[in-house]
This record gives C-alpha cells, sequence and structure tokens, in this order.
C-alpha cells in the first residue's frame, strides 16, 4: 500500500514541481523530491530537457541519486552523465549495483565506457572488468557479486553475527549461501530456516544439499526458465568449476523477460525490435527498423500478381471468382498466424520442443481441417445468400463449392505452415520470432490464390 500511495503523491505533485524548476525554487523543490520515491522521480525526470533533468538531479540527495538514476531508461542515463561533473558521475557509479552498472556501461560506445571505468574506485573497477568479461546476454553479465556466504561448521549464531556485518548493502539476504573451503556453492539455505533454529545449531545440521544453481556461461533466458521454474527470488551463479561468483536476482530476471518479450512481439509484427522506448525512437530509426521487413514483404506479396497472373484464362472466363480471393487469402492469413503466434508463445515457455514437431503438425492438421469446414460452412451460406453479380442458377452451386473447398484447403494451408516455420527456423539457429505473422500471411496468400484457382479449374466447365 505504500508503494502505491508514493505513486498517487508522486503524480499529484508533478506540475508542482515543474512551476518550482520554472521558478528556480530549488530549496523547496529539493524538499518536495526526497520524499518521493525514486521510480517516481525517474518517471518526472524522463519529461524534462537534458538542462531540467540535470538540474533536478544535482537537488538530489546522494542516499538517493544513485537508486534514481538505475530507474532512468539507458538513453537518459546516458544523456545525463553528459551533463553532471566527474565528481558526481563517479559517485554514481560507485554506488549502482554491479549488475546495473554493468548494464548501462555495455550499452555505451567503447570510449565512453573506458572513460567511466576509469572513475571507479578499485574494487568496483575489478567486479565491472570481472561482469564484462562474460559473453554477451550471459548469466555473467546479470550476475550481482552483492550476496552472503557462510561456511558449513558455523553455528547459527555466528552465521547471524556474519549476516549483520556483512548483509547491510548486499543484494538479497532471503536466501543465505554455503560454501566450502575452496568457496565452492555446496547448499542454500532460506533465512526463515535460521531465524527459527537453535543459536548453537551447526548450519550443517541444516542443510540438505538440495539447490539450484546457474552456470556463468549460460544464455539470460535460462535464467527466466530456472527462475520462473522454481519459484525463486534469487539463484546463485556458479563458475565452471562450480565456485559461488554472483546471483542473480528475479528484478533483474523480470527485466530480461521484458526485453525478450517486446522483441518478440516486434518480430511478431514483422519489424526489427526497437532498443529504446517507442516514445524516443527517432523518426530516422523507425523507419530503418520497419523499411526493411515491409520492403520484403511488400516483394513477397507481388509474387501473389505472379500467380493471377498465371491464371489470366480462367479469371477472364469466371470473372465472379475474383470477388472471393480477398475472402480466401485472409482466411489463410489469419490462421496462419494464429498458428505460429500459439507455437511460437509455447516455444517461449518451454512448452513445446523441437522433437515436438509431428505432434504439433498433427495437432495443427487436425485444427486447420475443422477450421476450414466450419469457415468454408459460413462461405456457401455468404455465397447463396448474397449471390454476387453473373453468379446465377448453375453457378451458384459451383461457386459455393469452389469457394468452400477453397477456403478449408487454404486454411489448413496457413495452419500448417504457420505452426511449422517456427520449428523450421529454431532447428536452423534462428530466432522462431522470425516467423512473424506478416511473413506467414504473406506465404499463405501466394499460395491462396493458387489453391483457389486450381480448385476452380477442376470443377468448372473448361
Amino acid at each position: 500500500m505504500q508503494g502505491s500511495r508514493d505513486s498517487m503523491l508522486g503524480l499529484l505533485i508533478q506540475p508542482e514541481i515543474h512551476e518550482l524548476l520554472e521558478q528556480k525554487n530549488y530549496k523547496e523543490l529539493r524538499e518536495i523530491l526526497t520524499e518521493l520515491d525514486p521510480a517516481d522521480i525517474a518517471d518526472f525526470m524522463v519529461v524534462l530537457s537534458p538542462e531540467e533533468c540535470a538540474v533536478v538531479f544535482r537537488l538530489l540527495p546522494q542516499t538517493i541519486s544513485a537508486d534514481v538514476f538505475e530507474h532512468l531508461p539507458f538513453s537518459d542515463q546516458e544523456e545525463l552523465i553528459q551533463y553532471l561533473g566527474q565528481e558526481q558521475v563517479a559517485a554514481i557509479l560507485n554506488e549502482m549495483e554491479p549488475d546495473d552498472r554493468t548494464a548501462l556501461l555495455e550499452e555505451l560506445p567503447g570510449k565512453v565506457t573506458r572513460r567511466l571505468m576509469g572513475l571507479l574506485s578499485p574494487e568496483e573497477r575489478r567486479i565491472s572488468q570481472t561482469l564484462l568479461g562474460y559473453p554477451e546476454e550471459s548469466v555473467g553479465r546479470l550476475m550481482t557479486p552483492e550476496y552472503v556466504a557462510i561456511k558449513k561448521d558455523w553455528s547459527v549464531e555466528e552465521a547471524f553475527q556474519h549476516i549483520r556485518k556483512t548483509g547491510q548493502d548486499k543484494e538479497t539476504v532471503n536466501v543465505i549461501y554455503v560454501t566450502d573451503e575452496d568457496e565452492k556453492l555446496i547448499d542454500d539455505i532460506r533465512l526463515r530456516s535460521l531465524l527459527f533454529a537453535d543459536p548453537q545449531t551447526k548450519i550443517s545440521e541444516l542443510m540438505d544439499y538440495q539447490y539450484t544453481a546457474l552456470a556463468a556461461q549460460d544464455d539470460q533466458e535460462t535464467a527466466i526458465e530456472m527462475m520462473t521454474k522454481y519459484d525463486r527470488i534469487a539463484l546463485p551463479v556458479v563458475d565452471s568449476q562450480g565456485a559461488l561468483v554472483g546471483i542473480v536476482t528475479s528484478d533483474d530476471v523480470f527485466d530480461v523477460a521484458e526485453e525478450e518479450t517486446t522483441e518478440d512481439i516486434h518480430r511478431l509484427a514483422g519489424m526489427e525490435a526497437l532498443d529504446e522506448p517507442f516514445s524516443q525512437v527517432s523518426i530516422l530509426t523507425m523507419i530503418r527498423k520497419r523499411a526493411g521487413w515491409l520492403a520484403i514483404l511488400f516483394a513477397g506479396e507481388t509474387l501473389t500478381i505472379t500467380a493471377m497472373e498465371g491464371f489470366s484464362e480462367e479469371i477472364l472466363k469466371w470473372g465472379a471468382l475474383t470477388f472471393f480471393i480477398p475472402l480466401i487469402i485472409s482466411m489463410g492469413g489469419n490462421s496462419g498466424s494464429q498458428a505460429t503466434s500459439l507455437v511460437i508463445r509455447a516455444m517461449a515457455l518451454q512448452e513445446v520442443k523441437l522433437k515436438d514437431w509431428y505432434r504439433t503438425l498433427g495437432r495443427e492438421f487436425l485444427t486447420g481441417i475443422l477450421l476450414g469446414v466450419i469457415l468454408g460452412a459460413i462461405s456457401i451460406a455468404r455465397v447463396h445468400l448474397f449471390p454476387v453479380e453473373g453468379v446465377i442458377g448453375e453457378r451458384i452451386m459451383l461457386t459455393s463449392l469452389t469457394v468452400s473447398l477453397a477456403v478449408i484447403c487454404v486454411v489448413l494451408f496457413g495452419s500448417l505452415i504457420g505452426s511449422m516455420l517456427p520449428f523450421i527456423l529454431r532447428s536452423l539457429g534462428f530466432d522462431p520470432a522470425l516467423s512473424s505473422a506478416p511473413l506467414v500471411a504473406t506465404l499463405v496468400d501466394v499460395m491462396g490464390v493458387v489453391i483457389y484457382f486450381s480448385i476452380a479449374k477442376l470443377i468448372f466447365p473448361i
């Protein structure tokens, strides 16, 4: 409840903050800012000009400035650094959580990163260099070395003394990790277990040697999967020798999950993923991200013209059939888009794997047939109840039969191609999201015309 009250307070006084900023009443502005949650201050700062943002940031107490900075988007962080003095930048970077600092440094140009690394204290520089040494998109880049570790031969009382001494600035103390003399992880213990244990009990008596850990070289998506599977707020990270080197917390995993989901949504829409928030992307960048895929899809759609040219004689003889082309290809595209979206989501949630392709094919074959029959029946009703010009007598029956069979075949084709493309791309090492809905729709459009007029040639008299 406290968090929601702070957010409401932030929204209510934003106009007042703007007014104080315009009046340059910095003393009162500082007093107001200190009462707000860092996330609310960051939300307010993103709508300011870079100069105003720097002014507000300089007014913040040092105790909360790093927290506010961590809540800003990367683009705003980079811009703000340019307006702050070297001393203040150094203070912010040294106060930031190691994982958040790593995320910022890897987004910046190499020259800027090297300059900022020089502002860090020796210990923080060593931590940043270690984290940046891991591959991009790896768990090592995501982890933080801020954790609490104890030894198995300690008593519970000794463990609490250690936690009180070292745990103040750690990322989380909900889970305490047990390491051996070589710093290898051997167990994790929930703080709750320590709280209810006798102070003289040895840690080894509380251990069950059952724990789940990530490898520093693992892909960040592995962290998402394991965090979801085991319902943990933090997971330990070990190196190739099993030594504990850090932890990954749920807030960092949620950020990665949000980025992955956003990227998939953009690709499903038939465009490159945006690297910045929508409102901050320039027009030129937006055009660059969207034009490539649109050009590919446009070129693909031109094949529909080629396909229709192949049936030019039939179109001249049975011109009324062209009225139903949009109906045929749109239903195929819709069914294909549904299938590809469902399969990509199932892959992301680990509900289906590559080996399940044949089961998925069978399910979509049956589903496509049944959906096609339902839509085919509707198309028959449409032809008979609202006949188009020139379709009378026997031609109504032939047209309804042609359209209904074409709908069944095209919907089936769309379902099959839409469900199998993600499997094909995954097997080739590509992101399944590349089988975007527009791409599937384009493929089905071309084949829809071929299927439709091929059926028409079989049914209509020569």
